[in-house]
């Protein structure tokens, strides 16, 4: 039996086994965790290689049945942990009251989404690593200034540490998508206070993005106004491309004064 790749679920089976046995070996542990929940699974072709590792704990989720049905059928050490759900909808805190890494060859079509969720509970995800279309990757790893860098690279880069660990090609899947792909890795940084009001801060980033090709003056100026700020601030000459992590959270500081 073998599991027929569905488009609308963006299933690109992962075939090349040390890449696989390289994304398993790429799960840290690093804050002494040892529940991993893999997002996907297909065949289980990055399962497998999880599963290895004795000292992780696994646990799947996926919504296609035929899949399933696969897993239940080849890895018994699968049994009882197999979520039929669809991970955006799933309550992590009701899963587990555990600290639980996120894992997976990622469907291309919610992988922002995927990793959006994971900040909803970055208090409990100490560690992701997965697949990803490249140029999201790139995105999510991204230093202040090339185009790549938004609002993703920002909201992550606040709570996380991430690495872009290496390239996959099209032909390593099946079927083989458009685009190139690549794993990374995020790890939680021991710090998680950002020293400014989280809900505002995200606001601020979000609404500076919005308009990326103007500059923050002109971006913000509704907030600006609002707080009766001084609007000749070097920072509102910038663009928000330019602003690191920290300097967002300088300028969310200014409007709370």
């Amino acid at each position: 039996m073998s599991v027929r790749p569905k488009k609308h679920l963006g299933q690109h089976f992962l075939k090349n086994e040390a890449i696989c046995a390289n994304i398993a070996k790429a799960i840290t542990l690093h804050e002494g965790y040892n529940r991993v929940l893999e997002v996907g699974p297909g065949m289980g072709a990055l399962t497998k290689h999880i599963l290895e590792r004795d000292e992780i704990s696994l646990a799947v989720v996926e919504v296609d049945v035929e899949s399933i049905n696969y897993l239940h059928q080849n890895f018994d050490a699968l049994y009882g942990k197999i979520l039929n759900e669809d991970f955006l909808k799933i309550n992590l805190a009701e899963l587990s009251e555990e600290q639980m890494g996120v894992v997976g060859n990622f469907p291309y079509n919610i992988s922002s989404q995927i990793l959006f969720k994971v900040l909803e509970y970055k208090e409990m995800v100490p560690e992701v690593v997965g697949m990803f279309q490249k140029e999201v990757a790139e995105r999510i790893a991204s230093n202040p200034g090339p185009k790549a860098y938004g609002v993703i690279s920002v909201l992550l880069q606040a709570y996380y540490d991430i690495e872009y660990l290496f390239t996959v090609e099209a032909r390593e899947f099946i079927p083989p998508p458009k685009v190139q792909s690549a794993v990374i890795r995020l790890i939680r940084k021991t710090d998680q206070e950002l020293g400014c009001d989280p809900k505002l801060f995200k606001q601020v980033v979000k609404m500076s993005f919005n308009q990326r090709r103007k500059t923050m003056r002109n971006s913000l100026k509704p907030m600006i106004v609002e707080r009766d700020l001084d609007k000749d601030l070097p920072v509102f000459a910038q663009r928000p491309e330019q602003l690191s992590v920290e300097e967002f959270v300088a300028l969310t500081r200014l409007f709370e004064a």
